[in-house]
């Protein structure tokens, strides 16, 4: 009896490198892709730092980290992106190194998106959206309290964006005295973390971050990737932003308050110095944000026992 040959599954191939946050934003919109094409075989191109954000994410059939940093690695990324034949490539970052390394691939199509689009495009022809955030669970690095807390992550890649460090100072005694909750303040190990009195220190790469994450009772941000990982997971907490828009880069979902000064203006110029809109958003109105966000897990803890 003659059987037909099974057609050939479709490939995908997604190219978004970096950064943190823009990788999260990414993950529903590859999952709606993957839905889509049932049967599918989607490739995610994406730097080695970042790789473990997309660890076992089921939309993922292959994760090919790609290091731009050496010649080698370039040559190596090349070989694996010339080795296997794509039906499309969808190029989620928009800049000319992520379109290079779509093209390089040679698949039959390229997908774009303009950088003003929203951040959950719908993508090549995805007739279901997902808005679904598939993160991996992360695991323990270094210490955290052993009860509540709250985590805040004082670094971002511009210092503009950045909330003054004396502000967390501020913020950690006002929490420790009136509600007996620390403050731990999240950084990687290869940047040097501010000692801040009445705060805990916890350095830890993204795993720890990912499980810092997922234990604290609520989260302190600004326009970062640990803010938009918190948002992802559904973490209660208030971000702070000053020259970046937070209609268009706030974090997603209403489970985290935004603040922003009323005279703040927009502006994406990567700025050496802490931008005055951040400056005028003071402790206490982070800490009246914050409160009611604190005892929401309390109130919801109790009515368990």
């Amino acid at each position: 009896m003659f059987t037909p040959a099974k057609p050939a599954s479709i490939r995908i191939l997604i190219v978004r490198l970096g950064a943190m946050g823009d990788i999260i934003h990414t993950l529903p919109a590859v999952a709606s892709v993957k839905h889509s094409y049932p049967g599918s075989h989607l490739t995610w191109v994406v730097e080695p730092r970042w790789a473990e954000l997309l660890e076992g994410n089921p939309f993922i059939d292959r994760l090919l980290p790609l290091d731009r940093k050496s010649l080698a690695g370039l040559r190596a990324g090349w070989r694996d992106l010339r080795a296997a034949s794509y039906d499309f490539a969808i190029d989620f970052q928009g800049l000319l190194k992520s379109a290079l390394v779509a093209s390089s691939a040679s698949p039959d199509r390229i997908f774009g998106f303009h950088q003003s689009q929203l951040r959950e495009p719908a993508a090549a022809g995805a007739a279901n959206t997902l808005r679904t955030f598939p993160l991996p669970p992360g695991h323990p690095e270094g210490g955290l309290p052993a009860g509540e807390f709250v985590l805040a992550s004082p670094l971002a890649g511009w210092r503009s964006k950045q909330w003054p460090i004396q502000h967390y100072r501020t913020l950690a005694v006002r929490l420790l005295t009136e509600v007996g909750i620390p403050l731990v303040l999240n950084g990687p190990p290869d940047v040097p973390m501010p000692v801040v009195e009445g705060a805990v220190v916890h350095v830890s790469g993204l795993p720890g971050l990912i499980d810092a994450t997922r234990r604290a009772a609520a989260v302190v941000g600004v326009d970062s990737g640990p803010l938009h990982l918190a948002a992802a997971l559904g973490k209660p907490g208030v971000a702070i932003f000053g020259p970046t828009d937070p209609s268009r880069n706030g974090p997603y979902g209403d489970s985290i308050s935004v603040l922003r000064s009323s005279g703040a203006g927009t502006t994406y110029k990567r700025r050496s110095s802490i931008d005055d809109a951040m400056r005028q958003i003071s402790p206490d109105e982070v800490y009246e944000a914050l409160k009611p966000q604190i005892a929401a897990p309390r109130r919801h803890a109790g009515s368990m026992t």
